[in-house]
């Protein structure tokens, strides 16, 4: 069992990866850097991406770096993840439909004490790949409209350095170094009357995060967590080129021009969360967390950024009637998830809903699993230009476990 559950995990997280380079495709990452990405490991994308209370002692728990105080020793883990994502667009016109394969993640975590545990993961941060075509405008105190057309790629990465540390039995907390890295290119066509000016620019990122994180157990049963990421300034700069065409003339107004630009600022978050097991089958998660976006000051043409709000709450169950009996260990999750949105876009909140089940496949008597979780949602609604996003999406993430450093009983 165990031999066929690896070989099949490695052969789909593969085949997502190939595919790693169409990350996004939702209209809603032309704004900023792109859509900012989710990328949850373990059996996180079950429980409707809560678990800040959760400690990474079967699992790496990226939401909350003080979850490594918890780890046990000589205990080594390894989670990859990919996902698989259908998405039908509608807007008051149209409907389209697209498939997309990403990958997600890619994380080891290992104790370096006995009371402390250190993790490093690499994951997408944001993707920025989209199609816009006519996009229909009105100019600013004017009857007149003008069309955009617009198409994009690219996006950031997030390389994690965590640690956590625990004090005593109870209390945990933990850091996180973000290295952000990146780029976008955004191709832009505007027609106006009878002239077209077409703007091309990359635009390169750079900047660092820090976020701190805590968690203490209440009894052994109850868990309370929470976290807290620090404002951060991503520095930004650009390669431009601008052509115009009037009157059938086409003229060069910029060639690979290179300049700052605005720089990126990521908000004050604060994250609460609280995990809570009864009778040894069911966990019950809560998660609560505020993005002070509004405070950055920042704003694109067709947009605002506004402070978000997210809420997130799971469940797991799992039998364990017979340890010996494969059945009896494997897990069962669901969850459901509710996102403000950062975004509003013609005075309408970009918002996010989903429900998520899934489930936990034990790979032979050691922590390692094969996770997999199936969420439909919807994103933004139909408004005006607004588009509505429905999708559906299946997380596949392998979390291996490994005992190190174990002295041999019988040589």
């Amino acid at each position: 069992m165990k031999n066929k559950i690896v070989l099949w995990s490695c052969f789909l997280l593969m085949s997502l990866t190939s595919f790693s380079q169409s990350i996004s495709s939702s209209p809603y990452s032309l704004y900023g850097v792109g859509s900012l990405y989710d990328s949850d490991f373990g059996y996180l994308p079950s429980i409707g991406s809560s678990g800040i209370a959760l400690p990474s002692d079967t699992f790496i728990n990226n939401l909350n770096p003080a979850s490594l105080g918890f780890m046990y020793q000589n205990h080594f883990l390894f989670d990859i993840g990919g996902k698989a994502i259908s998405t039908t667009y509608q807007s008051s016109s149209r409907t389209e439909k697209r498939n997309n394969f990403q990958f997600s993640h890619l994380a080891f975590a290992f104790p370096v004490t006995k009371n402390s545990g250190f993790s490093l993961s690499l994951r997408p941060y944001s993707s920025s790949v989209f199609k816009i075509s006519n996009l229909k405008l009105p100019i600013a105190d004017s009857q007149e409209y003008y069309y955009v057309s617009a198409e994009g790629s690219g996006g950031l990465n997030n390389l994690d350095f965590s640690y956590g540390y625990r004090l005593g039995k109870k209390l945990t907390l933990g850091a996180t170094a973000t290295v952000l890295f990146g780029n976008t290119v955004d191709d832009r066509a505007f027609l106006v009357s009878n002239a077209i000016t077409t703007i091309s620019k990359t635009t390169d990122y750079s900047g660092v995060r820090a976020t701190l994180g805590a968690q203490f157990k209440v009894d052994s049963t109850f868990t309370v967590g929470t976290t807290f990421k620090v404002p951060a300034k991503i520095n930004a700069s650009k390669v431009q080129s601008v052509t115009s065409i009037a009157d059938e003339v086409q003229s060069s107004i910029e060639t690979d021009v290179a300049s700052d630009v605005d720089d990126y600022y990521m908000p004050l978050e604060i994250g609460f969360g609280a995990s809570k097991r009864f009778k040894n089958n069911l966990n019950v998660t809560l998660d609560y967390e505020k993005s002070f976006w509004g405070s950055t000051n920042q704003s694109e043409l067709y947009g605002e950024f506004v402070n978000q709000d997210r809420f997130a709450l799971g469940f797991t169950y799992s039998s364990k009637k017979n340890a010996r009996k494969y059945w009896d260990r494997i897990g069962y999750a669901a969850g459901v998830n509710y996102d403000t949105g950062y975004l509003e876009v013609d005075s309408h909140r970009v918002n996010n809903a989903s429900f998520s089940v899934g489930l936990n496949l034990p790979i032979e008597n050691t922590f390692s699993s094969l996770n997999i979780s199936y969420s439909y949602g919807q994103k933004g609604r139909i408004a005006n230009d607004l588009i509505k996003e429905n999708y559906h999406k299946i997380s596949l993430n392998l979390s291996l476990d490994g005992i190190w450093f174990v002295k041999r009983k019988i040589e």
